[in-house]
């Protein structure tokens, strides 16, 4: 996975990619953390329930041996009697079995929280390729894998071979004692024996996770093309938004143009810039713009205006500011009254004269 057609996997994964990853089950999880899990909580429920445990299993089979010369057994009771055997012994283990399960799922949620996908036992026909097979057998993963077995074998071989040999004077002298005696011996030994290979496990169970959070992390790196084009599934084609763009910007010029004859004045400075004002004093608490451009939106403005007889003042300084400062639809603000007001005085004289002479 070192390289594509469009390059090498330099790049961090994104969110996106990480979810959609996260949503087929491709997560970093270390079975050796589940196992340190599993074999510690197993060691706490023998350590404070082992002699419960123990006293209950040793009363059933009492129980059952004494029984054994009493019991008739037929086609009829045998399978009652088996059902009562196994919900007494799952009765007696269920603590265990519980507490195993809960770590299991525990270890699980701290690695990686909770995740319910099926895609991890969807059939791939892909995992039938041989070349993908021999692939697998060389690949790091492999060497890791290889490293962690030969570290089980050697490691917690060697701790039961000293813990054994710690204790091996003493089994002569096991032939004397009661079978109690022998069986608290050899229960101690166990545990002390489980209880440092969970030592030895939890720091290959940490190399190990630190392991797959790293293949996982270089799993799941992109290309800058990948990287590219999932930006533009996100935010779409620049082409199409560009277009989008383009048809916005025509309605909203149709829209302004439309809003022109309702305009009082045109302001210009002269050439370049054209400016739109409406007032009404029964409606309106000041001037506002109806429509504004520059270049060849200003030509249309003006030419509009002369078909319908608007007038077009030339007020460069006025139209400057009005073309910087006040957006279409907004209100003049109060520094621009008097020029506003000077201006508009003006037309309405220039109308007053027009009617006069009419």
């Amino acid at each position: 996975m070192a390289k594509d057609k469009d390059g090498e996997r330099t790049e961090s994964a994104t969110p996106k990619r990480r979810e959609e990853a996260r949503k087929k089950g491709q997560v970093a999880q270390s079975k050796e953390v589940v196992s340190v899990f599993v074999l510690f909580s197993s060691l706490g429920v023998m350590f404070f329930l082992g002699s419960d445990i123990f006293s209950r299993l040793m009363g059933l089979m009492q129980e059952m041996i004494q029984k054994m010369g009493t019991l008739a057994v037929d086609q009829t009771s045998a399978p009652a009697l088996l059902a009562e055997i196994l919900w007494q012994m799952a009765t007696i283990l269920l603590p265990f079995m519980l507490t195993i399960a809960a770590a299991g799922v525990t270890a699980n949620l701290v690695q990686f929280g909770f995740i319910f996908t099926g895609e991890t036992i969807v059939p791939k026909v892909s995992r039938l390729n041989p070349i993908n097979g021999i692939k697998k057998m060389v690949s790091l993963r492999s060497l890791v894998d290889l490293t962690k077995a030969i570290f089980k074998v050697v490691v917690l071989g060697g701790i039961g071979f000293l813990m054994i040999r710690a204790v091996v004077k003493t089994i002569p002298s096991l032939m004397q004692m009661e079978c109690p005696d022998i069986l608290l011996f050899v229960s101690s030994t166990s545990f002390k024996i489980c209880f440092y290979t969970c030592l030895a496990l939890i720091l290959m169970a940490g190399l190990d996770y630190g392991f797959q959070r790293w293949q996982h992390e270089k799993d799941l790196k992109m290309t800058k093309q990948e990287i590219k084009d999932e930006a533009k599934q996100r935010e779409g084609d620049p082409l199409v938004k560009a277009r989008i763009r383009s048809v916005q910007r025509e309605m909203a010029q149709r829209r302004m143009m439309e809003e022109i004859p309702k305009a009082d004045v045109i302001i210009t400075n002269p050439t370049h810039l054209a400016i739109a004002l409406r007032y009404n004093a029964d409606e309106m608490m000041a001037p506002q713009v109806v429509a504004k451009g520059a270049g060849f939106v200003a030509e249309r403005i003006k030419k509009v205006a002369r078909e319908i007889s608007i007038p077009i003042i030339e007020n460069k300084s006025l139209a400057q500011t009005l073309y910087r400062t006040v957006e279409i639809g907004d209100f003049i603000p109060v520094n621009l009254y008097r020029a506003v007001a000077e201006l508009l005085a003006y037309v309405y004289r220039l109308k007053a004269a027009r009617s006069h002479n009419r």
